[in-house]
């Protein structure tokens, strides 16, 4: 008997998965969660039913929520990932030497567990000493911890559920005061194509607080439409203009320093979305 997941996050769409096994199904505080080995990309993170992240194409979401901000930033020494307890964007952020440390702010303690069981190669830089794992809050977190943190990576589920307060203008003002005089925020901010009012509405909430907020876009095959939106709200640096000349170089598979220019440039659709 053939086993498929049908994920259903858009109402007027679905994507579906060719399932070899369930290797977790638990029900936490906070949400379902699963682990399925998949055909087509390998073991996946599933919550609530919706994809979160798989083996075969994490990296292009991890890479690119994490070196953005890390290279636009001239001396990123103290990172903030709120959500993301997967381990990805803690594993890509420690791939840059100026950190000295790096906080995971999980809310649910159960997503990190099974991860580092399941998903060593996303998870694998949660035991490097440059990193702490606090399970709590993170609008509490962030509440708490004033003109502290260079970069604030917001890796956060979908906008509903836990992950709803995650989004929206008076949390990026609690964002803003959390981060050092030339702190730089990002957040995944959904499909532009399903989802464009989210994506409108984010954008403006984040330039309503920062004063230099750009968009980029990043093709990830399991994300609905495959072509997801991340907004970076900035203090000071153009992640657009920054000097990558002196950057050193790191172990990628789909960031490059030329595409950290080039997406930033977005189809006129997405264009006309976000003015």
């Amino acid at each position: 008997m053939e086993m498929w997941l049908k994920e259903e996050q858009i109402e007027s769409a679905a994507m579906t998965y060719k399932v070899k096994e369930t290797l977790v199904r638990r029900k936490t505080d906070f949400q379902d969660l699963a682990i399925l080995d998949t055909e087509a990309f390998g073991r996946m993170l599933v919550l609530d039913g919706i994809v979160q992240t798989t083996i075969n194409d994490e990296y292009v979401y991890h890479e690119m929520i994490s070196h953005i901000p890390l290279f636009t930033h001239p001396n990123p020494k103290k990172v903030l990932v709120v959500g993301g307890g997967d381990g990805g964007a803690i594993r890509e952020v420690l791939k840059h030497p100026s950190v000295e440390k790096a906080v995971l702010c999980e809310i649910d303690g159960v997503v990190v567990e099974e991860c580092k069981k399941h998903l060593p190669e996303i998870s694998c830089a949660l035991e490097d000493p440059r990193c702490e794992v606090f399970i709590g809050d993170g609008i509490k977190y962030v509440h708490e911890h004033k003109n502290e943190f260079d970069v604030i990576i917001v890796d956060s589920t979908d906008p509903f559920g836990a992950a709803e307060g995650l989004f929206g203008g008076s949390f990026y003002k609690e964002i803003y005061e959390c981060l050092t005089e030339e702190g730089i925020f990002i957040a995944q901010t959904e499909t532009p194509f399903y989802l464009p009012e989210v994506v409108k509405s984010v954008f403006s909430d984040a330039k309503a607080v920062f004063p230099v907020t750009k968009l980029f876009m990043a093709a990830i095959p399991t994300y609905p439409s495959g072509y997801w939106s991340f907004t970076v709200g900035s203090k000071k640096h153009d992640p657009e203009n920054a000097d990558l000349s002196k950057t050193i170089d790191i172990s990628t598979k789909y960031y490059t320093k030329k595409l950290h220019k080039a997406c930033f440039s977005l189809p006129k659709y997405v264009e006309d979305l976000i003015k």
